[in-house]
């Protein structure tokens, strides 16, 4: 699996980032050019996402060996990583299955518990959405409006569509494996053994995705753990609060 990947800046310590469902490393890109000025970046998508490949195999497992290859390959020994949503449940067993290739770890607005199902609209709006017959993106999202209410996720997923040069869109992400592999998806991460390096986990104050009892669980695997809340913040937290967001990484891993 060759990952698609893009790099910044040109000195110091190793950052990697990896995004959430339906995400991609543009998501990021703002992110990533700020953090540049520090470490070197590398952001990625992580497979049936972005300009990756696909794969029926969505599992944690098979994420982890696609990101432990390309930073073999890169020639990158370790780094700190950034995983947001699912991409953090990623980097969480990435530390679990390769610990000696995770410096500091930054969890965002995940908990490594199983999550109830919260997709179903946005699988419905996608799975029916007749792409090869869409003349415009506007049209698109007037289609998927129906089942999205909410125009920022509408905008979000509709980054996903691809024009076609014959007529038409695609997806051009992996979207009947990712739907195939949900349940996994939003299912819980285990660990061998605590991971016991530096780790931040940050929430945004207006998500629910971590709880009270969420960081007594989060403790006994990341001992060394500590948390972040950033005001007025969804679960997006990095596209709700940039500024902030940035100032809270550059703390932990400066």
């Amino acid at each position: 699996m060759e990952l698609n990947y893009k790099r910044y800046g040109d000195s110091g310590e190793h950052v990697v980032i990896v995004h959430g469902l339906f995400g991609m490393l543009d998501n990021w890109h703002n992110m990533a050019k700020k953090l540049a000025e520090h470490f070197q970046v590398l952001s990625i998508d992580v497979r049936n996402h972005g300009g990756s490949p696909h794969h029926e195999d969505m599992s944690y497992e098979a994420i982890c060996e696609d990101i432990h290859l390309l930073l073999d390959t890169l020639e990158i020994s370790s780094a700190h990583f950034i995983g947001h949503s699912m991409g953090g449940k990623a980097v969480m067993k990435l530390a679990d299955l390769f610990p000696e290739i995770v410096d500091k770890l930054c969890v965002v607005d995940i908990a490594p518990k199983r999550y109830k199902p919260g997709h179903t609209e946005i699988f419905e709006a996608m799975l029916t959405l007749p792409v090869s017959e869409l003349s415009s993106r506007s049209e698109a999202e007037e289609k998927i409006s129906v089942k999205i209410k909410d125009k920022g996720i509408r905008l979000f997923i509709l980054k996903n569509l691809d024009r076609v040069k014959e007529g038409g869109y695609r997806w051009k992400i992996g979207l009947a494996q990712i739907h195939a592999n949900y349940d996994a998806i939003i299912g819980g991460v285990s660990l061998s053994w605590p991971f016991s390096n530096d780790t931040l986990f940050v929430r945004g104050e207006k998500s629910n995705y971590i709880t009270e009892q969420d960081e007594v669980d989060i403790v006994d695997l990341f001992p060394n753990a500590t948390f972040e809340t950033i005001p007025d913040a969804g679960h997006w937290v990095h596209a709700d609060s940039p500024e902030l967001f940035h100032q809270v990484l550059l703390r932990f891993l400066l």
